[in-house]
């Protein structure tokens, strides 16, 4: 009878050899480099567990350590050489030999390739599996880079746009539509990735896919102002509209109903919130993308530009323990923005801070932010009063739109908190007799009403090319206004260049009108007449919408036609 010949053993294990150790996990290298502490690494697995993500994400999650920390650990344990991949000069060509939707998922950019060698950066030089995934496409030997991941992205977006344009595309597209057994859903990821990138380049806050009857037309709202952007073929309409909702979680098959979600999408170093709105019209589903970027979200009162005596007034009226600060204005005048920051500001850990929002715009952290859900009866109304039981100290209602939302905001105040809210009004004076028709009591306004601003944005002047008006005091006088006496007044007008794409604006600018709502005008509050509230603050010298436009314009931020534009009215 034969004997089973004995099991082979490893060159690497010897019989009779101890077994090799396990590998040291990520956590433990970076706990024994003194990166992070037993504490953190404990608090970092346990959220591992629950999330089931991988433990440098949660690490950086938590704010233990940077994505630049984790790649200089693993580059020096891996002896690989770090680069600031931000001044390589990286060819389209070399890029194409490994494909771009592999590339962004293993965090790798091929930059150079010198005879059968093909330099890769990476974010993980510990990753062999891309590593030879790499030298199966390219039939190249792989040498590794490392860099940030985030600017390893960041690089291979910039890299991937010179490479093919969206037109192309869209002419690849094209090419596949209709072909049976063709996948057309690596060229639409493309397209979808190009559109949303060239609108953060152009700083839009708005992308509008809007169905036509020969064809898909694509706008952008740039500084507030709706501009064509792109024609695409109507027979990729449904394909577009389509990508859209899967991106956002929304159901493909419902093109009846109006629908609502949104994601996330990354950019480099930027992560991009985007909302989706999608509404049935005649020739299809209009889909509109707000594009929210919390990179350019600064959220300190300096940076909101206000005159510095009505800085000075918001920031005591935030330190107050109770009372209502009211923001006003129409839709898209940076409202969400100034509550927003004036939330930050009071922001710490002692204090219980709750939003009811509808959307959230902005993840901000230590505050509970509520989406609002009317269709599940989580109403304005509904969730402060719920609020209200959660041993709150500051509250933010997003909009005061009904007469139990605006009872309960007051009710709020005279109770011990301090109250954010929106109102849809024109100006500063115009909100306390809104309020009266809500159903607030005018003898309850002295009480808990401290502060009313309104605003509007402007178009801000592109610093590289404006250039001054030769004849300011004639343009004042075109304008019929009055001529400084005590200096010679200088204003702007624009002209275009590369950096503002020829339009001679890049960015808005907030105008304010700021109403301190101090004892004078208690006995006034009773009747809600809003020219005698707005004679009175004029008498105090208080600057209105205007004359903060005209400040604006006088400082060389914008120009009298934009202040004309947006605040005339007022």
């Amino acid at each position: 009878m034969s004997t089973a010949s004995p099991a082979p053993t490893s060159a690497a294990a010897p019989a009779g050899a101890a077994p090799a150790a396990p590998p040291k996990r990520l956590g433990d290298r970076l706990l024994e480099a003194g990166l992070i502490t037993p504490h953190q690494l404990e608090l970092a697995l346990r959220e591992q567990k629950r999330a089931g993500k991988m433990i440098g994400a949660v690490l950086q999650q938590l704010g233990f350590v940077t994505e630049q920390d984790i790649a200089a650990f693993l580059a020096q344990d891996a002896q690989t050489p770090t680069v600031n991949i931000g001044k390589l000069e990286i060819s389209p060509e070399i890029v194409a030999l490994v494909p771009y939707d592999f590339c962004k998922e293993a965090v790798l950019i091929p930059c150079r390739r010198e005879g059968d060698t093909l330099t890769v950066v990476m974010a993980d030089p510990f990753n062999v599996v891309a590593i030879d995934r790499v030298e199966q496409l390219t039939k190249l030997r792989v040498e590794v880079l490392n860099a940030p991941k985030p600017d390893i992205l960041e690089k291979l977006t910039a890299v991937h746009d010179r490479e093919g344009s969206l037109d192309q595309t869209i002419d690849e597209l094209m090419k596949i539509s209709g072909r049976k057994g063709d996948d057309n859903t690596a060229p639409m990821i493309r397209a979808v990735e190009q559109i949303i990138a060239a609108a953060v380049r152009k700083s839009a806050s708005d992308i509008h896919f809007e169905p036509d009857e020969k064809s898909l037309r694509i706008r952008m709202r740039n500084d507030g102002v709706l501009q064509s952007f792109l024609l695409i073929p109507k027979d990729l309409q449904d394909a577009f509209i389509a990508r859209l909702k899967v991106m956002a979680n929304l159901d493909v098959s419902e093109t009846r109903l109006p629908q609502d979600g949104r994601f996330s999408f990354t950019l480099g170093r930027r992560e991009l919130g985007l909302r989706v709105s999608c509404l049935p019209t005649n020739y299809g589903e209009s889909v509109v993308l707000r594009v929210l970027d919390s990179g350019n979200l600064l959220l300190n009162l300096q940076s909101l530009g206000l005159r510095k005596e009505a800085e000075v007034s918001l920031a005591e009226a935030v330190v107050r323990p109770h009372g209502v600060i009211l923001i006003t204005g129409p839709t898209g005048s940076g409202k969400t923005t100034t509550l927003y920051t004036a939330l930050n500001t009071v922001n710490r850990l002692e204090r219980a801070v709750f939003t009811l929002e509808d959307p959230i715009e902005y993840r901000l952290p230590h505050i509970r932010q509520t989406q609002v859900n009317e269709k599940i009866g989580l109403s304005f109304s509904n969730g402060l009063r719920t609020l209200l039981r959660q041993d709150p100290d500051v509250l933010l209602v997003g909009e005061t739109r009904d007469k139990e939302t605006a009872q309960l905001m007051v009710r709020a105040a005279l109770t011990g908190h301090l109250v954010f809210s929106s109102l849809h009004t024109n100006d500063t004076f115009s909100a306390i007799p809104r309020l009266i028709d809500l159903g607030v009591e005018p003898f309850l306004l002295p009480s808990t009403l401290h502060l009313i601003i309104a605003q509007r944005l402007v178009r801000r002047l592109c610093p590289a090319c404006k250039k001054p008006v030769e004849n300011p005091c004639d343009h004042l006088r075109s304008f019929n206004l009055p001529i400084p006496t005590e200096n010679e007044p200088t204003l702007w007008k624009p002209v275009g260049c590369p950096d503002c794409r020829q339009q001679g604006y890049r960015g808005r600018v907030a105008i304010f009108e700021v109403l301190v709502i101090d004892d004078d005008y208690h006995p006034l509050l009773h009747t809600g007449n809003a020219e005698k509230i707005k004679e009175l603050a004029r008498a105090k010298g208080m600057p209105l919408l205007f004359d903060d436009g005209i400040r604006r314009a006088f400082r060389g931020d914008t120009t009298l036609e934009e202040v004309f534009r947006v605040a005339f009215a007022t």
